[in-house]
């Protein structure tokens, strides 16, 4: 990360490291006005490219950036012309770099494209974006904007987000408790920051860098709560639909697909612990027909079995031994007398 995002040429300014924060600043005013825009991207070129037109070479491009390197993460605060950046697939598989960063626009607006998932982020009003420097991201700000950025440790991250990599492209508004008290600090940065001792730059760093990942990772686990209440119901639906049509032709995996249209893999998901859901399908038929044999005596056992479904009465008969450890008929000499026309094999 130091080596991606530390200066490469003499077009900066930079502070003797002290405690192990080392500030650079760097900007294009003393370049030609042509030569801005493109002496902005090579700065930049180590991990991010630029779109370049014409009309920014003519009328000169505004750009400067303040860098502190910190041993394990690092801070930016730049203030750009408008501008388009890129992080395409080609641009990762050439280079190192894999943090995560969060962005947050005091000035200005970001739009930011992602392919993984396919979205759009625009951050209008105050907030935090998250990106994952690992997937393709395109970053357009199409007014002149003034931005902060965390860059952190893949690892670091990781260790707070199970899903990491879910939130690329995500953003977290200063609407909790805890992302309200960002705020504060970010006035610090943006105003004091260069004008405090070096320890205290580095602790007020680290305090904000804090609150964003747990901010993040609060709502991952609002998030992830939600999705597993709406598992819940997608499967209480899915059995109720399941017991209801025990005796219809049309139950099988596929009918269940087409009544329930949401992913096949979530659906497989959400009944893999009880061995699929053909398998589900069956046990709830199997125990259906145990109730049917001893509380429908009129009923010949080959009627039940394909009353629910069973290609045949050998099949049904098979099915029923692996699961009940006797034959259907047996069953129902054993049990007929004791649990007659009871519901008890139905709860």
């Amino acid at each position: 990360m130091r080596d991606l995002l530390a200066a490469r040429d003499i077009r900066h300014a930079r502070t003797p490291p002290v405690s192990g924060l080392t500030r650079q600043h760097f900007s294009v005013a003393s370049e030609h006005k042509e030569l801005q825009l493109l002496a902005w991207r090579d700065y930049l070129g180590r991990f991010l490219d630029l779109q370049v037109r014409r009309q920014q070479l003519d009328h000169g491009f505004h750009a400067e950036l303040d860098t502190y390197l910190l041993p394990d993460m690092a801070y930016l605060d730049s203030r750009t012309d408008a501008v388009t950046q890129l992080r395409s697939n080609q641009r990762i598989s050439t280079d190192s770099m894999r943090d995560f960063v969060f962005h947050i626009a005091v000035q200005g607006i970001i739009e930011t494209s992602t392919a993984r998932p396919s979205a759009k982020a625009q951050q209008y009003t105050p907030g935090i974006l998250a990106l994952d420097m690992n997937q393709p991201m395109s970053m357009a700000r199409p007014t002149r904007a003034h931005v902060l950025a965390f860059f952190l440790p893949r690892a670091a991250v990781s260790a707070h987000l199970p899903d990491a990599e879910a939130i690329h492209g995500r953003i977290v508004g200063y609407t909790t408790p805890l992302t309200r008290m960002l705020p504060g600090y970010l006035k610090i940065l943006c105003q004091r920051l260069p004008a405090l001792p070096a320890d205290e730059q580095e602790q007020t760093i680290r305090t904000c860098a804090r609150l964003i990942i747990a901010a993040f990772a609060k709502q991952q686990r609002l998030e992830e709560h939600g999705r597993a209440a709406a598992r819940a119901a997608l499967q209480g639906q899915i059995e109720h639909y399941i017991q209801t049509n025990l005796h219809e032709e049309h139950l099988t995996p596929d009918g269940v697909m087409r009544a329930f249209p949401v992913a096949r893999s979530t659906i497989y998901r959400l009944f893999e612990s009880q061995g699929g859901l053909a398998a589900y399908i069956r046990h709830c038929r199997l125990r259906d027909a145990a109730h049917e044999l001893t509380s429908m005596r009129h009923l010949a056992v080959t009627q039940i079995g394909l009353g629910l479904g069973f290609n045949s009465a050998s099949d049904f008969s098979r099915a029923f031994s692996r699961a009940y450890g006797m034959s259907p008929r047996d069953y129902r000499e054993q049990f007929g007398m004791i649990f007659p026309q009871n519901n008890i094999l139905k709860k």
